[in-house]
């Protein structure tokens, strides 16, 4: 359960650092309360995860979740760029995550 716990709470940092681009700097209320929603959320999730996982993994996964899924959604959603080398840079992220999971205790 705490494995499924912290793939939410990094879904919820995708959301939140998607959301800070669309606050303008917290000046819009609606994108505001959005992101600071999402911002509380992931860090309690990442928190109850943490209850049973160990925190450098925990920690790891969810910052990688975060980053990967930011970066595909500014991919997708923000039309930023998908080049070779960023893809492949992702892959790397994506096979440490894996590699964090398959060996934690």
């Amino acid at each position: 359960m705490s494995w499924f716990i912290l793939l939410v709470a990094g879904l919820l940092e995708v959301v939140w650092a998607i959301g800070l681009k669309y606050t303008h700097g917290f000046t819009r209320l609606t994108p505001s309360i959005v992101t600071i929603t999402a911002m509380v959320a992931s860090i309690v999730l990442l928190s109850w995860a943490m209850k049973t996982l160990p925190v450098g993994t925990a920690y790891a996964i969810w910052t990688g979740i975060g980053a990967v899924g930011a970066a595909i959604a500014g991919i997708v959603l923000l039309g930023e760029s998908a080049s070779l080398a960023r893809v492949f840079s992702l892959c790397l992220i994506v096979a440490g995550i894996v590699g964090l999971k398959l060996s934690a205790h």
